[in-house]
Formats: structure tokens, sequence, C-alpha cells
């Protein structure tokens, strides 16, 4: 087994899209930021959206291309049906996996709403819909992992044998309680093929609701670089955190037993919705063919965290988009989408 990195050769992004039923503040705004992301997305390769009414997730669309000047070229999305409860593809989508014998396989863990805090009885049917509906080429499988529960946004591979993660959430409660961290450690490295796992004991944002999903932490750029979220005012609610975050990165090594090359990434200027801050974090940037999309807050630090990510990626194109509507969600760009290896999406179907 081997659990790819991000930076791998893609076929296409799932979204999932929202509608007036699921968990958005102001869904006008939410729904232009997804067709704004749809649109930076297509520019390097394509799209698959799965909706509840896909005549519905078209009409929004076409209004907001029309309204906003989006060049979005939607005969060119692959729409699937299916019910859902909420938009958060990262974690109820199938995490892609390459067979010992080259065999392509989609594991679809349970999702059970970030440890039960939200309902997600049809979130975690979603990827089955995908493969019933014909999503993925005749030569790709899905595994049933239940009752394991587990969460794309919770883990960041190298592509080389090493994943990255936190305790707070995989060893939390209401996800695999019934399992010692030794049990789940080894979990992970029979499912996925790893030699090892690297665990963050600390670090966490305000706001974040996923019991610290590494995704707005820090996140593997190269086998031997980690960009991370980093603080730089002590007078901050997240800096006592993120420093001790800081010092477990600088005390990881590579699998060759060097220190790794670390990139802080500016935490942006809070950003609140009434009296509650919102999770915003430049680590939750989504890797694409060619390019690497950045969310943004319409800040300055938004170009400090472009031009050090482009230091990371040399040979992509790092852009940023706009993406402070979904932080009413708790989330972000890479927390909305979930990527598919090269040759596993069946694209002949609009």
């Amino acid at each position: 087994m081997r659990l790819p990195a991000e930076w791998e050769p893609q076929s296409g992004v799932q979204l999932t899209w929202p509608h007036r039923d699921t968990d958005w503040f102001r869904l006008d705004s939410v729904l232009e930021c997804y067709v704004r992301i749809a649109s930076a997305i297509q520019e390097f390769e394509p799209i698959v959206i799965m909706a509840r009414d896909i005549d519905e997730a078209k009409a929004d669309i076409l209004r907001i291309i029309g309204e906003q000047h989006q060049d979005l070229d939607i005969d060119g999305i692959r729409f699937y049906k299916s019910p859902l409860n909420d938009t958060w593809a990262r974690d109820h989508g199938g995490i892609s996996v390459f067979g010992n014998d080259g065999g392509k396989l989609v594991y679809d863990f349970v999702f059970n709403g970030w440890g039960l805090k939200f309902a997600s009885c049809l979130d975690n049917r979603i990827t089955r819909n995908m493969f019933d509906d014909g999503a993925f080429k005749s030569d790709v499988s899905r595994i049933d992992m239940s009752p394991f529960v587990l969460e794309g946004g919770s883990i960041d591979s190298d592509g080389s044998g090493t994943l990255l993660t936190t305790a707070s959430c995989l060893c939390s409660l209401n996800r695999n309680d019934y399992l010692s961290r030794a049990e789940i450690e080894e979990k992970l490295k029979r499912t996925f093929g790893l030699e090892r796992v690297l665990w963050l004991e600390r670090g966490g944002i305000v706001g974040d609701d996923t019991d610290s999903h590494v995704d707005i932490l820090a996140r593997f750029c190269s086998s031997d670089t980690i960009a991370y979220t980093k603080c730089y005012d002590s007078s901050d609610d997240n800096y006592v955190e993120l420093s001790a975050m800081e010092d477990c990165l600088k005390n990881f090594r590579t699998a060759e037993g060097n220190p790794y090359k670390l990139i802080p990434l500016p935490l942006p200027d809070p950003l609140y919705l009434d009296d509650y801050r919102l999770p915003a974090s430049y680590a939750n940037f989504l890797v694409v063919n060619g390019g690497v999309l950045v969310p943004g807050c319409s800040s300055p630090k938004d170009e400090i965290a472009r031009k050090r990510l482009q230091n990371a990626f040399p040979d992509r194109e790092v852009v940023v988009v706009d993406c402070r509507p979904l932080l009413s969600g708790h989330g972000s760009l890479h927390c909305i989408t979930m990527q598919y290896p090269c040759g596993w999406l069946k694209l002949d179907r609009i």
C-alpha cells in the first residue's frame, strides 16, 4: 500500500455543493466563493461536483458567473447526485491509495461529523454514491473501512511512507476511542503502507471544531519540507499552542535522519463572526496539477504566505483565492476539496 502525496499527478478535484439546508452562514457569499475556487481549480485540472440537486447547483453557478463575471466552464464540470448533510469534501471524501499490486483503491472511512458534533449520516454515504453513479473508472475499487473513523483533513502524507497528524484529533473521544494510540498508529501503518507516523502533540487554532486537523496546522511540501502556521504575536490566544507545535516540528526528523526544512506561514489577522473568532490558516492550501491554491483573507499577509509557498513549490504557480466566506463554517479551501490521482476519475461524463 502507498498513500500518495498531494503534489502527485491528479485526475481532478471533488467539490460538494452547498444548498439551502446546509449549515452555512450567508449562503450567497459562500456560493460565490465556491465558484471562485472552482474557477481557480479549473485553470489546472477538471472538477467533479457532488450535489443534492444538479439543476439547482448549475443554476447557482450560472447565476454567479453572470453576476460576478467569473470565468468558469460549466460544461467541463462533471456533476453527480447525492443526498448530503454538509459540504466538507476533504472529510467525507474517499482517500486514494495505491495497492501493493499497483491497484487503484479508494478507502471509504466512516465520517461521523468530527466526533459526533454534527449530523453526518448522508455525508457518510457520498463516496459510495459516487461509485454507484460511475464517477470512477472501472479499475478503481472502493474499500469499506468501517468501523474506523478518519477524516482526510486529519492526515498529511509525503508519499514516501511518512504520515503527519495530530494526537488531539486521531485519539479524541467519539472517533476511535475503542483503540489505544498504539493501536491507531498500527492501523494507520498497515492501512496506508506507512513506515512512520509523526504525531504533533500540541497545536491548535482558536475557533476550530475538528479537534485540530493537521491541514490547518502543518503540511508537507516535499519529503523534507513542512510548511506550518506560526503565530508571531505573544498576546494572541493562539501563540502558546502554535509555539509548542513549532518546537515539536523542530524535533522531527526525515526518514534519512535530518531536520525538516520548515517554512513558517503567518497566522492571519483575527477574523470574527459576531464575537466568534474564525480559524483562518494559510496552511489550508490545495496542491493541484502545476499549481498551489492558497486561501486568502484580503490581507497583506496573503502575499507573504504566497511568496513563502512559492519558494516551497518553485515549479508550480501559487495563486491566492479569497476564501473568507468559508471561515463562517470553520473551514477553508483545502477543507472543501478532495483530489484524486491521475487516471482515477471517469471524466467522459458531462
